[in-house]
Formats: C-alpha cells, sequence, structure tokens
C-alpha cells in the first residue's frame, strides 16, 4: 500500500512540476552567448529572433574561460595554504631570519628582497608580454 501511495505522489509532483522551454537552457547571459568552434548560433524557429553569439575555438570549449584564468590572485582569493605559509617563518632567529637576533640574521633579508625582486621582474615580464604589438 506504501508502495502504491508513493509512486501515485511521485507521478502527481512530476506532472505538476511546467516543462522547461529548451531555449531556456541555452539562455544568453549578459546578452552574449559564448559557442565554440562550428556550433550554430541558436535562434528560434522561424529565425526572427537575433542573439548575439561569441565564438570561440573549439580547444577552448571545456577549458576555464580566458578572464578568470589570467586574472592575477588578490589576497583575498589566495588560498589558505599559500596565506599559512608565512606563519610558519614567524619568530625566527638566527641564519636565514630576518632579524637582528642571532648570527647571519641579514642573510634572510637578502634572500627575502632578492625573491620580491625576482617576483616584481617576472610580473613586469608577463605585463610586457600582453600588450598588443
Amino acid at each position: 500500500m506504501k508502495t502504491i501511495l508513493l509512486t501515485l505522489s511521485a507521478a502527481a509532483s512530476a506532472l505538476a512540476l511546467p516543462a522547461l522551454p529548451a531555449t531556456a537552457a541555452m539562455a544568453p547571459q549578459n546578452g552574449v552567448l559564448i559557442i565554440y568552434g562550428d556550433d550554430k548560433c541558436p535562434t528560434n524557429n522561424d529565425g526572427e529572433e537575433i542573439v548575439v553569439c561569441v565564438r570561440r575555438p573549439a580547444g577552448e570549449r571545456f577549458r576555464i574561460p580566458s578572464e578568470l584564468r589570467d586574472a592575477e590572485v588578490s589576497p583575498q582569493r589566495e588560498s589558505w595554504a599559500v596565506r599559512q605559509r608565512s606563519a610558519l617563518t614567524a619568530g625566527d632567529t638566527g641564519i636565514g631570519s630576518c632579524t637582528t637576533v642571532g648570527p647571519g640574521g641579514g642573510i634572510g633579508c637578502s634572500t627575502r628582497d632578492i625573491q620580491a625582486g625576482k617576483a616584481e621582474a617576472d610580473s613586469r615580464k608577463k605585463a610586457e608580454k600582453v600588450l598588443p604589438d
């Protein structure tokens, strides 16, 4: 008896839900639809609807969009593991640290400055590649 009631309630709930039109699944966001490869830009049955489509290579179909891929990581979007890296060196003294306590404390300051300079030079080189010729 319980099985029959469950079956009937499932069937009734399926009939109560309205079916979405097929075009709603492919609805453009922000007025632009991104299509890949040789896909056709969708329109209504009569061909009267105008849809703005941006065509990208077929190889980009399953990749993260380039607008999101090339974004520089801000401190808010940085992973937890990277943020916690600084906690490992907090309070260090001696060789390799950037403190005045212990022998060779200044060596760590030089290392930190060299790493910061290299990161800055790398970001500058990357920014030069982005500029059009």
